[in-house]
């Protein structure tokens, strides 16, 4: 089994040097094969699991996340697809590589949201699996969310985008395909039928900007009308393409494609925009711009969301002692175990110097508080190891209960009400409404 040179190797290394990976994988010869050669090829760092016992222990215990999983479907502890059940419930992106693969079963398993599909059999299966990994690290899946009244029109669609590796959502009326974005879930391109049950395309894709602005994904329009005007109409509503039934499927996937690929570019330039120069989590900017619409979307699923600010304690008088290299360390720190601990699911940020803010999207108060709780006690157990000497550190937070519209200032006001009473009352200690409830109770 040999791999073969990839061309501009050098670029891939820095492309993904940043990136972990964990392969799950009971084959001794597969994962050695694959280990090296994602290792040399991309500059992943790869941790090895050949059991699902051990890659649920290496998520549990992991202190960073994993940027992608690479999985056998059928492993000794794990014979029906446990494995790929426990990392799809992580929400990690996964490429399964395994024997065990039909025809049968591939749109099945590509329907579950997978990146994609490699069978270990078949010739040149290593290089085209790390050749997959690249892809994924670099632009992720593309997932379209398909709306469609015909439910007929909606199955085929479906079908043509599917056999492409485009993992697709499915919605026959417009108040389904919102639901599906209030909800958040990642969504690359709409592509729906003009004529629907409940809405106009057209209506659908103004419910889009107005709730997305400016970050509004791109929507492809779908039309068997012959006129012309309806195309340029929903063109200039905003529309990102439109496309008349019948056509050829090439060029129907080749316009996602591309819109998708226009939309990733567009995310990557944000994120770069996005994000801290220090600590490379979100900046104050995104989260003022952001934090809005995500409440927003909370309260209209009568979902609980609260927002947090926390602050390292005594971080002046740190930056005096050790000076300001050994604040950015510790800044670093603090930042990468939360962001850890958060994930994707919630918003972080730092908004300057040493406080960070947390929105959190989809907890009740008191799922927020044992949060906070937990990133609290975790920092103050880390060691920090700068110029040869252990530091240890303690946060005071601050939480507050968002349940109706209010300007976003207002809802951080609380918040640092709060984190002002937890520094008062000693620091070190997560302060909210709960917390004075249940004092008074007490």
């Amino acid at each position: 089994m040999r791999l073969r040179r990839t061309p501009g190797r050098a670029n891939a290394v820095q492309k993904h040097r940043d990136k972990r990976l964990l392969l799950i994988e009971d084959s001794r010869m597969f994962a050695t094969a694959l280990k090296h050669g994602l290792e040399v090829t991309h500059g992943l760092n790869v941790t090895h699991c050949a059991s699902l016992k051990a890659a649920r222990e290496e998520l549990a215990e992991a202190a960073e996340g994993f940027s992608l999983v690479v999985l056998d479907l059928n492993l000794p502890d794990a014979p029906n697809c446990e494995a790929l059940d426990l990392v799809l419930h992580e929400r990690i992106p996964a490429i399964v590589f395994t024997a065990a693969f039909n025809d049968g079963t591939r749109e099945t398993i590509l329907s579950r949201g997978v990146v994609d599909c490699i069978v270990k059999n078949e010739p040149d299966s290593i290089n085209r699996l790390i050749a997959a990994v690249d892809r994924a690290l670099a632009n992720g899946r593309t997932t379209v969310l398909l709306v469609d009244s015909n439910l007929a029109s909606l199955h085929d669609l479906a079908g043509i985008l599917r056999e492409q590796r485009i993992s697709v959502v499915e919605a026959s009326r417009g108040d389904a395909a919102l639901h599906v974005i209030d909800a958040g879930d990642a969504i690359d391109v709409v592509v729906t039928d003009t004529n629907l049950a409940d809405m106009a395309g057209a209506v659908l894709l103004k419910e889009i900007h107005d709730r997305q602005g400016d970050e509004a994904m791109p929507v492809i329009g779908l039309s068997d009308e012959g006129d012309a005007r309806l195309a340029a109409r929903f063109i200039e509503a905003g529309g990102a393409d439109f496309v008349r039934k019948p056509f050829l499927e090439a060029e129907f996937c080749g316009r996602v494609r591309y819109a998708a690929a226009m939309q990733k570019r567009m995310q990557a330039l944000r994120r770069v925009a996005a994000s801290d120069y220090l600590t490379g989590i979100y900046n104050r900017r995104h989260f003022f711009l952001t934090g809005p619409r995500l409440v927003d979307q909370c309260l209209r699923r009568g979902d609980g969301t609260s927002i947090a600010i926390l602050d390292i304690d005594h971080f002046k008088r740190l930056n005096d002692t050790y000076g300001h290299e050994i604040g950015d360390i510790v800044l670093k720190h603090v930042a990468r175990r939360m962001k850890a601990l958060v994930g994707e699911e919630h918003l972080l940020a730092r908004l300057g110097g040493e406080e960070f803010s947390i929105l959190f999207n989809g907890l009740s108060v008191r799922e927020a508080f044992a949060f906070c709780e937990r990133i609290r006690l975790g920092l103050a157990k880390s060691k920090i190891v700068a110029d040869d000497e252990e530091l240890t550190i303690t946060v005071s937070v601050g939480l507050a209960t968002i349940e109706a519209p209010e300007s976003f200032d207002n809802y951080l006001h609380a918040a640092d009400q709060f984190l002002y009473m937890a520094k008062h009352a000693g620091r070190n200690r997560v302060m909210s409404e709960l917390a004075l409830l249940d004092a008074l109770a007490s």
